[in-house]
């Protein structure tokens, strides 16, 4: 049986993944839009979490790309390349997406691709993840704020946003 990073990269390589990477290209010069798209993808992913265990630390590390990709979408971080902002923006969409390669409404086994194609995604991007978490506390130091781990730290109440999800062509 294949790891998890494998069939992430797998379907990373599948045509589906690539339809949200044409759409992350769109969506990324829209800022409010990206910010509402992170904000859903942080919810979904809050709401899968379970205990300190191999999958939460995929999570973790998940909810970092959300404010990896909001603090380059808001012109702050632009130390990386953009296309691993793309790449990630487009994971993110993957993961927010009721239509992929396992439906999200199976229990467990929908859930199983998304977590292949974030494991490839963090696999693949580990050292920019790390830089950006380096980034992230020199910031807050410099800015004398608290260093904390605030789960895609964005400033729209999703609860009265519009669904970012019509983004997705999924409307």
């Amino acid at each position: 049986m294949s790891s998890l990073a494998e069939k992430g990269f797998s379907i990373s390589k599948n045509a589906l993944f690539s339809v949200f990477i044409n759409r992350a290209g769109k969506l990324l010069g829209r800022p409010f839009k990206v910010v509402l798209v992170l904000n859903e993808v942080a919810n979904k992913l809050a709401d899968k979490k379970s205990g300190d265990n191999k999958f939460r630390q995929l999570l973790d590390v998940m909810l970092t790309v959300v404010r990896m990709v909001k603090s380059y979408v808001g012109g702050s971080y632009r130390q990386i390349e953009t296309q691993t902002i793309l790449s990630g923006l487009g994971v993110l969409l993957y993961t927010l997406s009721p239509l992929d390669l396992v439906p999200d409404f199976i229990p467990v086994v929908g859930f199983l691709d998304d977590l292949s194609l974030m494991s490839w995604f963090v696999g693949s991007f580990q050292d920019e993840i790390t830089k950006f978490r380096e980034w992230e506390r020199t910031h807050a130091i410099e800015a004398g704020e608290a260093v904390k781990d605030v789960p895609a730290a964005v400033a729209v109440d999703t609860d009265k946003a519009t669904p970012a999800v019509a983004e997705l062509g999924h409307s």
